[in-house]
């Protein structure tokens, strides 16, 4: 393998005007590092200079192939210019890299220039490493002489530093909780990474207390470890912008507007400028507002309510929403644009009944928790813990509020703890109290749900076939298709039939409380 050098000519190092050593001469003096070919960079205006160190490297060295390449440069401090240049160069040469190994001298050239090849190198437009000289010690020696390989493999301390780095960071967005589950920590690693890099828009899909709010506030401090933003969050909760009020309280008012003394506010695109806006349940969001709230995110602007003068605001967005906000686009109740722009990156939080792996380190992190706000210390016994993580990771325990069941499950637990221990009793009575909420709370939902397909006729129907029609349209309407549906609905029995026809069987069985597909999704 033959080894090239690429540098630029040093118009005052070269020259040897500062001292006897010369940067680019000293490459082809190394003992240890032979140089086949220098391509020597030079500006026409210093074209006599370029000819007269090539001849002394020649002379040094006569096996170097020294090759005079001209690039000229009307301001050598100009970054756009120097980068524009040296990326048209790297790109119009031809590396043979099966062949030549090649070496970028950084010595030589403006701050400038070396910056650029940095980046280029980095980039790998360059396939190059790095090479950084400095002048001898002692009279007589030819000077220092580094390789530096920007693959970081190969510095093993500075390779771990940054997986703990990454690692801290992961950890910060996770609330120091030790999680288990695959897809929650493949999920935390990708948004560790868009938090760190990107200032675009984070949309946080997810049932109600998935921790959307939590992770919102996780990220917005990671944003500010990473000096991406440097202002405070403002939290909104968009299902409380209901009314007149609704737009001054989000883009602010001025007291002209009404002529009621105290009715101006600065609303809360301003207070969050420079910070983070996070836009909770924006699903809830009425289609005026996001129309506003759509100009003042694509170019910073906005108008308060009342007022003929433009304010700014740049913040970053974050958004959450329980809701597809997909379909509420398609049915009308979603502006497509604003969803555009807030697609960017979309995250959707698993629910806790599907981290069953998760369930231990966070009933551990609430129990940590309840007994910080309580003051008091409290454990479980170790049968109590036992029988609770068992029903707690049950498939048939469905966990509806996700992890604001849990917390207000624990915190009870803590609360009526006799001398701080959690018995196996007190768990009975614990989970006995969730399933009877969770009925309630799921019967009270089907019953709403058939009166709004079926109408006043739904009390009619048997409580018995009540669940199980109200399993069915929530099924119908999460399918694509009548088959899709029925795949669904009927696939342990299907396995057993010689004959398949579940788009028919899901019709018949929607035929008999007078229903059809079309009257289901369309509701």
């Amino acid at each position: 393998m033959r080894n090239v050098v690429i540098g630029f000519l040093g118009t005052q190092l070269d020259a040897g005007r500062k001292r006897k050593w010369k940067p680019s001469r000293s490459l082809v003096e190394q003992q240890d590092f032979e140089v086949d070919r220098f391509e020597l960079l030079y500006d026409h205006k210093f074209s006599r200079l370029a000819h007269g160190v090539a001849q002394e490297m020649r002379a040094i060295s006569p096996d170097t192939e020294v090759l005079l390449q001209r690039l000229d440069l009307d301001d050598p401090w100009d970054f756009q210019e120097v980068y524009g240049k040296l990326f048209d160069f790297a790109r119009d040469y031809g590396f043979d890299e099966d062949r030549e190994r090649y070496h970028v001298h950084l010595t030589t050239g403006t701050h400038v220039a070396q910056i650029c090849w940095f980046l280029l190198t980095e980039s790998r437009h360059v396939p190059a490493k790095l090479i950084q000289t400095g002048p001898p010690r002692e009279e007589g020696e030819i000077g220092k002489f580094d390789i530096i390989d920007l693959d970081l493999s190969q510095y093993n301390a500075l390779q771990q530093r940054f997986d703990q780095m990454s690692r801290a960071y992961s950890d910060q967005l996770k609330g120091g909780i030790e999680t288990r589950n695959p897809t929650y920590n493949a999920l935390i690693d990708q948004i560790e990474l868009v938090a760190s890099k990107s200032d675009a828009p984070i949309l946080l899909l997810g049932e109600t207390g998935t921790g959307k709010t939590e992770l919102a506030a996780r990220i917005h401090n990671l944003k500010l470890d990473r000096r991406r933003v440097k202002g405070r969050m403002v939290h909104v909760n968009c299902a409380t912008l209901n009314g007149p009020d609704a737009m001054a309280t989000l883009f602010g008012q001025r007291r002209s507007h009404t002529g009621i003394a105290g009715t101006e506010r600065n609303g809360h695109l301003r207070e969050a400028d420079g910070g983070t806006l996070f836009l909770d349940e924006i699903d809830m969001l009425g289609l005026d507002a996001q129309a506003v709230l759509l100009h003042a995110i694509e170019t910073g602007t906005y108008y308060p309510v009342g007022s003929d003068t433009q304010r700014s605001s740049r913040f970053h967005v974050i958004a959450g929403a329980g809701r597809d906000l997909r379909k509420l686009a398609a049915d009308g109740h979603f502006r497509p644009d604003l969803l555009a722009r807030l697609d960017t990156w979309r995250f959707a939080l698993p629910p806790l009944r599907k981290r069953p792996e998760d369930l231990a380190p966070n009933l551990a992190f609430e129990l940590a928790r309840s007994e910080r706000e309580l003051g008091i210390q409290t454990g479980f016994n170790t049968d109590a813990r036992e029988h609770y993580l068992r029903f707690a990771k049950d498939p048939a325990t469905p966990w509806p509020g996700n992890f604001r069941d849990l917390s207000g499950s624990v915190r009870r637990l803590c609360t009526l703890a006799p001398r701080g221990r959690i018995t196996r009793a007190m768990v009975d009575d614990e989970i006995a109290r969730l399933r009877e909420g969770w009925h309630d709370a799921t019967a009270d939902e089907d019953l709403r749900l058939l009166a709004d397909v079926i109408g006043p006729d739904s009390s009619e129907i048997d409580a018995f076939d009540q669940f199980q029609l109200a399993h069915v349209i929530r099924t119908c309407r999460a399918s694509s298709s009548l088959s899709a549906a029925g795949r669904t609905l009927f696939a342990a029995s299907r396995a057993r039939r010689s004959t398949t026809n579940d788009a028919d069987r899901l019709k018949k069985y929607l035929a008999k409380f007078g229903l059809s597909w079309d009257r289901v999704t369309a509701s």
